[in-house]
């Protein structure tokens, strides 16, 4: 990563060339019809969705980063790709895609043009695939600006989307990436390009918006699961662990915390401690806040998608050697406790609640402090509390009787769709609250010849004031 504080000519002249390249090849592709595109789309992620490539990409991932599980990457490329082409699949993105004949009205989609894709260290490879092929459908073009740390795997990644295009003689250069990347140069591709996408951290879309261009980022996560008396505590556990535990907690949708009715509170610890949790007590609690936030507030990056034991070893923790996930219980909600937090690691806060309204409120307060507007989970039978959480909590998801991580962000049993990026509204700073995908990279132009005038009358309009109140 380059430390100069300013970006050198040729620095500023490798973008330069870069947008141009991207921009040349998206203007070959600017008019084409839908046919077109989807053998396009098809190409590139039946190349990434390959066995051989995700095992490749996830291998180099791991390698580079030093975090994540090596077998939770494979999947999750695989799935991801699949997941998003099928979520496009016969979906119109080009030409007329929307016409109501009664209203004179037809809408034309259209491509913005040449897409900055600043993607993470915990997802270099997968999300330049889910990102890649939503803007290869909605005829795009994309330049990745790897992280720091995995700039090889993203690099990869692209490579192989490169040889799919040259494959079918498409313009490989509607897929590029940055190399020798800095926050430097970052921040002057996005300057540059038409649009901009960012999936990180919170801190990063100042960042972003920063660059002047419109865009999509992200929120923080801060999973807080709630489990009432009506759930099947096992099915909850096994549910909430798998999630926990996939990828060493590098997802932003792996649960932070559980909140226990009081009623069933031993016996779900019990459940948790069953799938390899280990309570910390008091004493250890402390211990280990002192590795995570040595400074009281930036949380360690040493420990970030490690594993629990080897977690517990930098603390100096003697738990057994089984020990999947490390449990603390939660002291107050908000930043006193930075346990109420995301942590992105495989540490579960544990709350107990005998009022459902109270625990959303307190969900809430620790939402404001860390991961407002991403998501939220519920498991219970009980559809009043769903509904209300849904109703009251300022996030963008609510998944319930799910392992939240294979759900927030798309799956085959839920209807989220698929994505690596996770808008979390205005609650988090970003321009929508939806997952992200190739609905969220197009303009549309509207064509509307008239139709016969009609202005609606007073009664029209406020007939049912009327009828109640009069019209005085």
């Amino acid at each position: 990563m380059s430390k100069s504080k300013e970006l050198t000519p040729e620095e500023i002249q490798e973008v330069e060339e870069l947008y141009q390249r991207a921009r040349k090849a998206f203007e070959e592709v600017e008019f084409w019809p839908q046919e077109k595109v989807d053998e396009m789309v098809a190409a590139v992620g039946w190349e990434w969705q390959k066995p051989e490539v995700a095992r490749e990409l996830a291998r180099l991932a791991v390698d580079e980063s030093g975090i994540g599980v090596y077998e939770d990457k494979v999947a999750k490329i695989q799935s991801k790709t699949k997941g998003t082409l099928w979520d496009m699949k016969d979906v119109a993105t080009c030409g007329l895609v929307e016409e109501d004949k009664e209203k004179g009205l037809r809408i034309y989609a259209k491509p913005m043009g040449v897409v900055a894709n600043v993607v993470p260290s915990t997802n270099p490879e997968s999300t330049v695939c889910c990102i890649g092929l939503s803007l290869l459908k909605t005829r795009n073009a994309m330049i990745v600006s790897p992280h720091p740390s995995t700039q090889g795997s993203s690099a990869l990644t692209v490579e192989y989307g490169r040889k799919a295009l040259r494959k079918i003689g498409t313009p490989e250069d509607l897929i590029l990436c940055m190399e020798n990347t800095s926050r430097l140069k970052a921040r002057e591709l996005m300057s540059k390009c038409d649009f901009v996408v960012a999936t990180g951290g919170a801190a990063l879309v100042e960042v972003v918006y920063a660059a002047g261009k419109p865009s999509h980022t992200v929120s923080s996560g801060n999973v807080i699961s709630i489990i009432d008396e009506t759930a099947d505590l096992k099915a909850a556990a096994d549910k909430i662990v798998r999630s926990k535990v996939a990828n060493n907690s590098a997802s932003c949708s792996s649960e932070n915390a559980v909140a226990l009715e009081a009623s069933i509170f031993d016996e779900m610890v019990e459940c948790l401690k069953a799938e390899g949790g280990y309570m910390c007590s008091t004493e250890e609690r402390e211990t280990l806040r002192t590795l995570m936030w040595p400074d009281g507030k930036m949380l360690n990056r040493k420990i970030v998608a490690r594993t629990a034991t080897h977690i517990a070893e930098m603390a100096g923790l003697d738990v057994p050697a089984d020990t999947r996930f490390l449990m603390v219980l939660g002291e107050k909600a908000g930043s006193e406790d930075r346990f109420s937090g995301e942590k992105i690691s495989p540490v579960l806060t544990v709350w107990k609640w005998d009022d459902f309204s109270e625990m959303v409120e307190r969900m809430k307060e620790m939402h404001r402090f860390s991961g407002e507007g991403h998501s939220a989970s519920i498991h219970s039978e009980r559809d009043d509390r769903k509904i209300e959480l849904a109703i009251k909590a300022n996030v963008g998801r609510v998944n319930c009787n799910m392992p939240h991580a294979m759900a927030n962000s798309g799956s085959w049993f839920n209807a989220n769709p698929f994505t690596d990026t996770l808008g979390g509204g205005s609650w988090a700073g970003n321009m929508t609250s939806e997952n992200v995908n190739y609905k969220h990279f197009m303009n549309y132009t509207w064509l509307s010849v008239p139709f016969p005038e009609y202005v609606p009358t007073d009664e029209d309009l406020f007939g049912d004031y009327f009828a109640r109140w009069g019209r005085d």
